[in-house]
């Protein structure tokens, strides 16, 4: 067999991620490769600290890119944070929080389990009571954005809660940042991560993180070595602190970070509330025209995401059919439900590049046709 080189097909995407990249995202990629320790690519760092402190709206200065997707993200948060002498509060109403579970389950500490109904918001009251019951609690962790049903959660709110019982935060971002109002330092948030293939709309594989002074001090102050060295942040600052000589840690994706700081540029470029507004406005577009054909939201409109849009697929159509004839018609990819949801809804993504009105003209069309021709 020869093998040539790969030439994958354009595709329009409105899964749950990775979205559309730009041209101007891609050709920062194409950039000439440089060493992760030359002082053009750390001053190229700093920026991207910057940037991503815009992003997330905080002054932390322990803020950075790690050189993995999200999950690694956050893992990093909860390894480099949680003890097996602590207690952790974790909110679950999809499958992120149950993997934010497992991080707690691996590494040993107690877990207190929050479930509230999958395809709604974290409710605020169930968490006050469960920091009631359980007054050692030390850390409470939730999703903002749930990517596998499209609900938002109230961040602010939480994180009030969890203040006044002494108790850090880890919020999961990966699919707010940048789409979602967001605001790390107003809100009081002390650990928190996302993706850059969501609402950034960069390649796949990099996670922007960011700590607290007082989630900062715990892992100074942490006496048990950290169960991961390469998510250790006692050494990963090494290389990303803007102060003296950077230390060698790993290899950093050298390109993949070029993409993500034109993406992050983009991004302050457009202005952080615009884009918000944007993914809101698209939004509401593509819920007119999914009510017309039919189609129901699994979640409530005051706690919908924007960037995630989850309908239940109608009775007697087959998802996976429908989603090959638009993938094989339209070059269209939408996703299929997942956890509770697997076989009985689709995830419709409008994030960052791809929050444009011809791509929810695009959608609404080929879903019209798809559900006329296998009803």
């Amino acid at each position: 067999m020869t093998i040539q080189s790969f030439i994958p097909p354009q595709r329009t995407l409105m899964g749950p991620g990775p979205s559309d990249v730009s041209q101007r995202v891609l050709s920062a990629l194409a950039r000439p490769t440089i060493g992760h320790l030359d002082p053009t690519f750390v001053g190229m760092m700093d920026e991207v600290k910057q940037l991503l402190q815009y992003a997330f709206q905080t002054a932390n200065s322990n803020t950075m890119a790690i050189s993995a997707p999200g999950s690694a993200g956050m893992e990093a948060c909860f390894v480099n944070l949680i003890t097996p002498e602590d207690t952790v509060v974790v909110c679950r109403n999809g499958v992120f929080g149950a993997r934010m579970i497992e991080n707690v389950t691996r590494i040993g500490a107690k877990l207190v389990i929050v479930d509230s109904p999958w395809g709604r918001a974290v409710e605020p009251q169930l968490l006050e009571d469960a920091l009631k019951q359980n007054p050692q609690a030390n850390f409470v962790a939730f999703v903002h954005a749930e990517t596998s049903t499209g609900a938002r959660s109230d961040a602010k709110t939480l994180c009030e809660i969890a203040k006044r019982y002494q108790c850090l935060t880890i919020v999961d971002a990966v699919t707010s940042l940048g789409g979602s109002e967001l605001r790390v330092d107003d809100w009081g948030i002390d650990a928190i991560y996302s993706g850059s293939q969501k609402c950034l709309s960069c390649v796949p594989g990099i996670s922007p993180i960011s700590f607290s002074e007082q989630a900062s001090e715990v892992i100074r102050n942490r006496t048990l070595p950290v169960q991961s060295w390469f998510l250790d942040q006692s050494l990963v600052m090494g290389y990303w602190s803007g102060e003296g000589k950077r230390a060698y840690h790993h290899t950093a994706p050298v390109n993949s970070l070029y993409a993500l700081h034109e993406s992050l540029l983009m991004l302050q470029q457009e202005g952080l509330e615009n884009s918000w507004a944007r993914h809101q406005t698209q939004h509401n577009s593509l819920a007119k025209g999914l009510t017309k054909l039919g189609l129901d939201f699994i979640v409530p409109e005051d706690e919908r995401l924007p960037q995630l849009n989850s309908v239940y697929i109608p009775e007697g159509i087959d998802d996976a059919k429908v989603r090959q004839y638009l993938l094989q018609e339209y070059n269209l990819e939408i996703g299929a439900g997942l956890g509770q949801f697997a076989g009985q809804a689709w995830r419709i993504g409008l994030m960052g590049f791809t929050a444009r009105s011809e791509n929810v003209a695009l959608c609404l069309a080929a879903l019209d046709d798809a559900l006329t021709k296998f009803r």
